[in-house]
């Protein structure tokens, strides 16, 4: 039952164009332009420090606001009351969604991870393990939450909400910006979002090629968890 609901998620994601914009294109256009643009300030090579939160970036686009925004829609249209009547179990349904949106975010990735690499990336090597295990943790993470988001609220809610808190995370989530680069404060609170320990995490490891630490991977645990848990007990069927 997971695998098939796992291959019809994943169909109906790849048939949206909307969600290839947004899980593509935008970070194909960010990857490119802030490594060939001087827009922040960043060490040499631009593309060493830029490459790991776009890839972070595409993690959240894909697992959390797309999954949020098409569980809204499916639904507002019946898909889920629909499925309800064949008693697929809601941890099903969670489980299902966010299966296909690692499947998604494992091939963005590629793309990015290719695009990058003509733009001149090096990763380092003893840190991709590390890289693999944050970006399957921070997956769980964002998808648990998008499907809390989209299974809790109206579509329209869900519409405006996943794509304000994805400027916002972009913005101010420790993604574009560096932590370093934010106010203390807020940098602080940053780090314990899913957004900011999976960016870190990610440049520690494919950037400095060490171990991230166990902040970044508890942090994640952590929101993958409280998300699954509170998802599968109030996820609506309309």
């Amino acid at each position: 039952m997971l695998l098939a609901q796992t291959r019809a998620e994943t169909r109906l994601v790849l048939r949206h164009p909307e969600q290839l914009l947004l899980n593509l294109m935008i970070p194909i256009a960010l990857l490119v332009g802030l490594t060939l643009l001087p827009l922040l300030a960043l060490p040499e090579p631009r593309v060493d420090s830029v490459t790991p939160r776009i890839l972070a970036l595409a993690v959240m686009s894909s697992a959390f606001t797309g999954q949020a925004i098409s569980l809204g829609f499916d639904r507002r249209y019946g898909v889920i009351k629909r499925l309800a009547a064949t008693a697929l179990p809601r941890w099903l349904l969670v489980a299902g969604r966010v299966a296909a949106a690692l499947i998604v975010v494992v091939a963005q990735l590629l793309v990015l991870g290719l695009i990058a690499a003509l733009l001149g990336w090096q990763p380092a090597a003893s840190g991709v393990a590390a890289a693999v295990a944050l970006v399957v943790l921070g997956t769980l993470a964002f998808g648990a939450l998008g499907v809390l988001l989209g299974g809790s609220l109206r579509a329209e809610a869900v519409l405006a909400l996943a794509n304000v808190m994805w400027f916002v995370l972009l913005l101010a989530g420790g993604i574009i910006v560096p932590l370093e680069q934010l106010p203390a404060g807020l940098a602080a609170v940053v780090s314990w979002l899913p957004s900011g320990a999976l960016t870190q995490g990610l440049h520690s490891a494919l950037a400095a090629g060490g171990w991230p630490g166990w902040h970044p991977v508890a942090v994640l645990a952590g929101w993958a968890a409280a998300g699954g848990l509170l998802a599968t007990r109030t996820t609506k069927l309309t």
